[in-house]
């Protein structure tokens, strides 16, 4: 019967700890006491709450379980750390307090081993807050040894890899994940708040639209058609607010076809809100509000670390155009240029070229030199606005200059934090760019976007003034925890099979 619940691997593959391991399980199964057939264990104290209540509970019985993570002493005293959600409790066991046979079986349970422990609240005499073991059992068996105690799992490939084993050996993990679920559940809270209504929209979409970014394309099997996983969630939540529903809100996952590094996954989690008759200075007073009010609400603070600077989030962000932050950084004044020619040679003269699939214009040679050039000088949260048409395709247009958009962009520590627009609701004029989007894809820029006839007619219904807000919640959250790369915010990243 052992033999049958064991793992195919071939036996002379296995270390030797865990050889040992599966003869203990061996031994277990065949005495009668799978521990894998156990099915529940109704714990009533967490280690954190013997700890915050000891003084009440001291001298009285508990139920703890978790992860043995030492074993210290010898003869007929053990002590031992166990591992729960919370935190950690030591455990003192003695053969003359126990049952013998179970303390000698709990003797030789193994580091890893998951056990219920029934026992007494108690101090020892160096002081240490612990359970004093009345009875133990053996709840799961650990067949793989924990990396050695004193240096847990460091490489960082593994940890992302076995995000369980990191979470075991590396308490401190948990933190961020802490966070992160804060934060998702104080923007929740902040929205719901001001009268948002939150909603889902479909993640495998016909087309690929709401943002310029290379799709993940996959085959609907029954309609026998190509599909592509959704880039933004920005034309269905429109086409909402095109219906009446004036708040809206969306968190999910948002899958791009594009290159891996510390900032970028993948699959990556936004929040998306649409909010009718607002423009995108509404969405700057919102953005602001909601970060520097998660900060103080989940850090007790507006002072934060990240990246090695200290950041400032005490609202009161600065706001500035676009062509200001290229004049203040690299000295060109893009609003004193006419032309394209003069504007791209202008690019050109501080060392900027334009991709190759980009038109050689003015808009996109004055992104070119933020994006290229001064993006990386900004440290405190800063609205960058006003930015070009030419890399704006749903953007309502400025009325003082049609070459520009009533869009921002939020950066903190040269990372991009959010997007955000007066919406174009002119179905007209949002024609003409989905052309050019067409245009460029043709030309092989494989980001562009597509014509959506549907978007166009849900405008020609009539779309009120709209302000729209997209938010990186990854980006957020290694704000929070100081986290220098996205692989540590989420739980599981993207990574390459090995062989």
């Amino acid at each position: 019967m052992a033999e049958q619940k064991t793992s195919q691997q071939p036996e002379q593959d296995l270390s030797q700890q865990t050889r040992v391991r599966r003869e203990k399980l061996a031994a277990l199964q065949a005495e009668g006491h799978d521990p894998f057939q156990i099915t529940r264990f109704a714990w009533d104290h967490t280690s954190a709450q013997i700890k915050e209540n000891f003084d009440a509970l001291e001298g009285q019985p508990v139920k703890v379980a978790g992860r043995l993570m030492s074993k210290r002493g010898m003869g007929k005293v053990s002590f031992c750390d166990l591992q729960d959600r919370d935190g950690r409790i030591q455990l003192y066991a003695r053969q003359d307090e126990m049952d013998e046979a179970v303390y000698k079986a709990f003797k030789k349970y193994d580091i890893g081993d998951i056990v219920g422990v029934e026992g007494e609240v108690f101090r020892t005499q160096r002081g240490e807050m612990s359970v004093r073991v009345q009875k133990v059992t053996l709840l799961s068996k650990s067949l793989l040894p924990l990396p050695e105690k004193f240096h847990g799992l460091t490489n960082t490939e593994l940890r992302y890899r076995q995000r369980y084993v990191d979470l075991i050996v590396n308490p401190g993990v948990k933190r961020n994940f802490i966070i992160r679920s804060q934060f998702i559940k104080h923007v929740r809270d902040f929205m719901d708040a001001r009268g948002f209504m939150e909603v889902e929209t479909p993640v495998l979409n016909t087309i690929s639209g709401g943002a310029t970014a290379r799709p993940f394309i996959t085959h609907h099997n029954t309609l026998d058609i190509d599909m592509y996983m959704r880039i933004a969630t920005e034309l269905p939540l429109k086409r909402l607010i095109v219906g009446g529903m004036d708040r809206v809100y969306e968190i999910g996952r948002i899958f791009r076809n594009e290159g891996m590094d510390p900032k970028h996954n993948p699959e990556f989690t936004t929040i998306e809100l649409y909010q009718a008759y607002a423009d995108f200075n509404d969405m700057m007073d919102l953005f602001e509000d909601l970060l520097s009010s998660a900060a103080q609400k989940i850090l007790g603070t507006y002072q934060v670390e990240w990246q090695g600077e200290k950041i400032d989030l005490t609202p009161g962000w600065p706001r500035m155009p676009m062509h200001e932050a290229v004049k203040q950084y690299c000295g060109i004044d893009f609003m004193a240029i006419t032309s394209d020619e003069e504007a791209v040679a202008a690019a050109k003269s501080i060392g900027v070229e334009l991709p190759e699939t980009a038109d050689k214009t003015w808009g996109n040679a004055l992104y070119e030199c933020f994006d290229q050039k001064v993006e990386e000088k900004l440290i405190q949260p800063t609205f960058i606005t006003m930015h070009p048409v030419d890399v704006s395709p749903l953007a309502k247009r400025s009325p003082s200059d049609p070459r520009l958009t009533e869009r921002f962009e939020l950066f903190i520590c040269h990372s991009e934090m959010g997007n955000a627009f007066s919406e174009l609701n002119d179905p007209i004029d949002q024609r003409q760019r989905f052309q050019k989007q067409v245009e460029l894809r043709d030309k092989g820029d494989d980001e562009a976007g597509m014509m959506d006839e549907d978007f166009l007619t849900a405008l020609e219904y009539g779309m009120p003034p709209t302000g729209g807000l997209g938010i990186g919640i990854d980006r957020c959250v290694m704000l929070l925890t100081n986290s220098d790369t996205i692989r540590e915010v989420i739980l599981f990243p993207t990574m390459k099979p090995l062989d």
